[in-house]
């Protein structure tokens, strides 16, 4: 890749401990020709008369905006790829730099003109550095007025962006995904005020091959003529990767990645990066677009410096979840550590808990619940889970050589009145915690599981799950989860995983089992479970024995309507309507 330089103002602004110390940022722009929207930059930074180790924070401010948005927090990084996809004009780009021993800290800013892609009343389309992801640019449309692009493969099939507000003065761009390779695509703008609209003029392009060694991707039963919509796979051992319903690529992530933990609306993924063996400045949380673009990065050991000044225990690891909520926070799930006496076992035990997280848009901690402060330690893992460094998905920790896996917690969600729910994997239980939209105090409301605080009607011998994954409450009286059935197969020898619904009365902490699906194999870890647009679910095997996974629809009664089977570990999968909807 070719990047050509280009400097404009740099501006210094110092602390008062910053004497000496001077940050410096290089913006460098992808390919030949002036920066413009849509094009990725590098951003470089370095500090001159630096005598302690440095953290660079990198944040940006675009034209008209006030406030400067976090791209990446204080972390050991100096350089960043990153996209402008707004409007035209000078972008403001921060770096500073802060010593970790003094805490001095410098910044610069650079003023960066990007110009529009697009001519006046002219669109296009060109390549990113993702060979399966196009950007498309449409001119300046009228205000009160809305566009999208629409676009077609040699089958004729119409995706569609979705569709975002004209202001009269700025062009729209768009990532155009959900591409296959070596295909040529067709795609155009369409303008809608009220009920009248307008379609720009096609402009044909063709995505070139793609080389990648992927597990290979098997239909076992066909969806219906009418299903459609995409696929993305979360997988173990290799990127993440997305295929239409009939296991074509039409997507990847290009970087490695631990947890793809859930996509987010307008073309978007969390993700977290686990390195179990290093420390907490190399355990990451990231939101990035489909072009694979960091859009907002952090680190364990940032957060841990928020985290002491709120007067509490230090976090390890992100690890298994991270939500974005729709006032904008993200809701994580993180790993923490305590050295206990005669508790889980004799003498001195290392005992993993966890650790729930509420950040604000600029990734700053304003909630945080701990597991060894609401939970009974007592309360061992119910099969004697053990972690050492590096395996059994265990986050990172570091206080012994193993350590007693009490929890591993592995989704959390937010519920529609405004709490969360906590799927405690080593427990059999799903667990409600009072949140109230950040208001909460962190106490256990109820239990859902054996030894729980429910009741349960119907499933026979064994209706509860276990070892489960992907809890999500969907009102106020169903319950959706993957059931692996890991404590149910100690007692019923070939039993299958089962996806599961139960409806539920809080208040009488009474409990139906409405949907109990056998799903036809037995997944030991990893897996999910969704509630489709359509009334159907989504159920994920995520490891199975022979290390394949299979994605499943059931309908509301229980019938396998469409199987397809990846020859690789998946720790969740998704139905999205498109690479923007999930």
């Amino acid at each position: 890749m070719q990047f050509q330089i280009k400097r404009v103002v740099f501006f210094f602004v110092f602390s008062a401990l910053a004497s000496g110390m001077n940050a410096k940022l290089a913006v460098k722009a992808s390919g030949a020709g002036e920066p413009c929207t849509g094009k990725a930059m590098l951003l470089e930074g370095g500090v001159e008369n630096a005598d302690e180790p440095v953290w660079y924070r990198f944040r940006v401010r675009g034209p008209g905006e006030a406030d400067w948005r976090m791209v990446r927090d204080y972390g050991p990084r100096n350089s960043l790829q990153w996209m402008a996809m707004g409007k035209a004009g000078v972008y403001e780009i921060e770096m500073s730099v802060r010593g970790l021993d003094s805490g001095r800290i410098s910044s610069t800013i650079e003023r960066q003109q990007v110009s529009a892609a697009a001519a006046a009343e002219e669109a296009a389309v060109y390549p990113t550095d993702h060979p399966l992801v196009f950007v498309y640019s449409a001119p300046a449309c009228a205000a009160g007025s809305s566009v999208r692009v629409a676009y077609r493969g040699p089958e004729g099939k119409e995706q569609s962006t979705p569709e975002r507000e004209c202001n009269g003065a700025d062009g729209v761009n768009f990532y155009l995904a959900g591409l296959r390779a070596s295909t040529f695509y067709k795609a155009r703008h369409v303008t809608r005020r009220g009920a009248a609209s307008a379609e720009g003029v096609e402009i044909e392009f063709e995505t070139p091959p793609v080389d990648l060694a992927l597990a290979p991707v098997t239909v076992r039963k066909a969806a219906p003529a009418s299903a459609e919509g995409a696929l993305v796979m979360g997988t173990l051992f290799q990127v993440p990767t997305a295929t239409d319903l009939q296991g074509n690529l039409i997507w990847y992530y290009p970087y490695d990645l631990q947890y793809l933990t859930r996509p987010v609306a307008g073309g978007y993924f969390l993700a977290l990066l686990e390195e179990p063996m290093e420390g907490p400045e190399e355990q990451r949380f990231l939101k990035f677009d489909l072009a694979g673009y960091t859009v907002l990065e952090t680190n364990a050991a940032r957060i841990n410096e928020q985290l002491a000044a709120m007067g509490r225990q230090p976090m390890t690891s992100f690890h298994h979840e991270a939500v974005e909520l729709p006032d904008g926070r993200f809701l994580l799930l993180a790993g923490t550590e305590r050295l206990l006496t005669d508790v889980q076992g004799e003498g001195e035990v290392d005992v993993i808990g966890d650790m729930i997280l509420v950040l604000d848009a600029n990734l700053q901690v304003v909630w945080a619940w701990d597991a060894f402060d609401h939970l009974d330690v007592t309360r061992a893992a119910l099969a004697d889970e053990k972690c050492v460094p590096g395996g059994g998905g265990c986050p990172a920790f570091y206080l012994a050589k193993q350590a007693n896996d009490w929890l591993h917690g592995n989704s959390l969600q937010l519920t529609p009145d405004g709490n969360i729910l906590y799927s405690a994997r080593h427990q059999d239980w799903l667990i409600k915690i009072r949140y109230e939209h950040g208001a909460g105090d962190g106490s256990v409301m109820w239990r859902l599981g054996k030894d729980g605080d429910f009741e349960v009607e119907g499933g026979g011998e064994w209706p509860w799950f276990s070892h489960q994954h992907d809890g999500s409450q969907l009102d106020e009286r169903h319950v959706l989860v993957f059931d692996n059935g890991n404590t149910r197969r100690e007692f019923e020898a070939g039993a299958n995983s089962r996806g599961q619904m139960f409806e539920i009365d809080e208040a009488a902490r009474k409990a139906k089992l409405v949907l109990n699906a056998d799903l036809g194999a037995y997944a030991f870890a990893l897996g999910s479970a969704q509630l489709l647009p359509n009334g159907n679910y989504h159920f994920n095997l995520g490891w199975m024995p022979n290390a394949a996974s299979q994605a499943l629809e059931f309908t509301r009664s229980g019938e396998l309507v469409y199987q397809i089977e990846t020859g690789i570990q998946q720790y969740r999968s998704f139905r999205m309507a498109d690479l923007y909807t999930p």
